[in-house]
């Protein structure tokens, strides 16, 4: 059973969120939240798996909310429900730690499949739209443009010329099928250094890797 908290600051959109998770057999909601404060509480009591967060919310807002949660070492992980696929605060969400984020007016079955890939650890950006998103926002970056990669960067020393390698193609948006595909690798062998990847690099999923890529100059913004 997936335990899931909901944290937006509109009624109507926490309860439609509600009927749609509990129509389904494997989600229960543990409870809402009204605003960022709220939802760092909630997460504290309740170790929901996934928080669904909305980004602009009176007081403490759902980057900050999401920031506390994650630095708290709580398990749980966060999905950004925004209004827009580029709003301009979604970028920062995800630099505070959250898995991924999806669009208010998604599909049912998108939100359904977002969070229960978020639960299983994977991340729901797909890495065409992380890309846009990054590039989009390539102001918050600390590379400058035409800048090499960073060297001795602590969370990349310990990559291997082939994990390198594939961080920086991960950060350029390709896929496993990708990856595997143009290096000549078997699939089984690229989700193998991914995993040891995101291991190494401390990043929760493959979304914070891409930002990784880009904070360490391995990919610079287009």
């Amino acid at each position: 059973m997936t335990t899931v908290l909901i944290a937006d600051d509109q009624a109507m959109q926490r309860f439609g969120f509600r009927m749609l998770l509990e129509s389904q057999d494997d989600m229960t909601v543990v409870g809402e939240a009204a605003n960022g404060t709220e939802a760092v509480g909630m997460v504290a009591r309740h170790h929901p798996d996934v928080a669904l967060m909305d980004i602009r919310m009176p007081g403490l807002d759902g980057i900050e909310a999401t920031r506390r949660i994650i630095s708290s070492g709580a398990r749980t992980r966060v999905l950004i429900v925004t209004t827009f696929d580029l709003d301009e605060y979604a970028y920062d969400g995800l630099r505070a730690g959250a898995s991924g984020f999806l669009v208010k007016d998604a599909l049912p079955e998108e939100l359904l499949s977002g969070i229960r890939a978020v639960a299983s650890g994977d991340a729901v950006v797909a890495p065409s739209l992380t890309r846009r998103l990054l590039d989009a926002y390539a102001h918050h970056l600390p590379a400058a443009p035409g800048a090499g990669p960073l060297t001795g960067d602590p969370r990349t020393a310990s990559l291997t010329e082939r994990e390198r390698e594939i961080l920086t193609v991960i950060g350029q948006g390709w896929t496993n099928t990708e990856i595997a595909t143009r290096l000549h690798l078997a699939e089984s062998t690229v989700k193998t250094h991914v995993s040891r990847i995101l291991a190494k690099t401390g990043s929760r999923d493959r979304v914070q890797a891409v930002i990784l890529a880009y904070d360490t100059r391995l990919v610079n913004p287009r």
